[in-house]
Parts: C-alpha cells; structure tokens; sequence
C-alpha cells in the first residue's frame, strides 16, 4: 500500500491521460484512412471499386447512376480509392463520426456520354489526302 502511494499523488497532481473525446478532439496523424468520399460528378460509374472492396461495402448501378456505401461494413482500407481510375474516391484524414443508427451512403449522379474517337482530332479526309513517305534507296544501297 505504501509503494503505492507515490503514484496515486503522481496521478493527482499531473495532467489528465485521457481527453473528453467529443469536447476535445485530437488531430489525426499524417496518413490516416479516415472516412470515405465520392466526388460523384467525376464518378464514372465503372464499378471497379466496388470489385476490388475487400468487404464489399460498396455498390454501383450504371442504370440508375447510383453510388452507394455501407460506412458500418468498411473497413477503411483504401483499396477502392487506389482502384478508381476516374479518381473520384478519396478519404478524409479525419474519422467518420459516431452513429446512433444504421445509415447508408447513396449518391446519384449523371451517366457521362462517351465522345467517338477520332484519329488525333484529324478527319477521314485529312488522313487520305497526306502524302506517303517515299522509300530512302540511298540508306538501302550503303
């Protein structure tokens, strides 16, 4: 008991070990996974984020341009936003704030149109009319 009390006025005296976490909030370490966000007007709706997800908390609708995800399910992982070729998917550094009640994200956004490609932006008629290249017989005969 009194090897003891040395630490137990150590404790009084000195500052708090803990935070009263929603009043105080510590700021989160550089490189932290933290909640998941879509920028849905870049969104292309391939759906390869919801392929590579680990725990399959993502899930895309081409029809209907709808983008959803279960935040309880995620596991931050990040692989998503590492697979999403539109660049879309990025996560916040801070973390998602609590929840009393089960809630999905749903975005809705538009189908883009793809544009037909052209050949560098030359037209059919521009390709025919160039001349060809004639063959180099001075390189061939040395």
């Amino acid at each position: 008991m009194f090897r003891m009390t040395p630490h137990v006025l150590q404790n009084f005296f000195s500052r708090r070990a803990t935070r009263r976490y929603p009043y105080v909030v510590r700021t989160p370490f550089e490189g932290t996974r933290g909640e998941l966000c879509n920028d849905i007007e870049k969104c292309t709706f391939c759906a390869l984020c919801a392929v590579k997800c680990p725990s399959q908390c993502i899930t895309v609708d081409k029809d209907t341009a709808t983008w959803s995800c279960d935040p309880f399910a995620c596991v931050y992982c990040g692989i998503c936003v590492d697979a999403c070729t539109a660049r879309c998917l990025h996560q916040k550094p801070d973390y998602r704030p609590a929840a009393r009640e089960h809630v999905t994200i749903s975005l809705r956004g538009e189908i883009k149109k793809k544009a037909k490609k052209e050949i560098q932006g030359a037209s059919p008629s521009d390709v025919s009319s160039q001349p060809k290249p004639k063959p180099d017989h001075d390189a061939a005969a040395g």
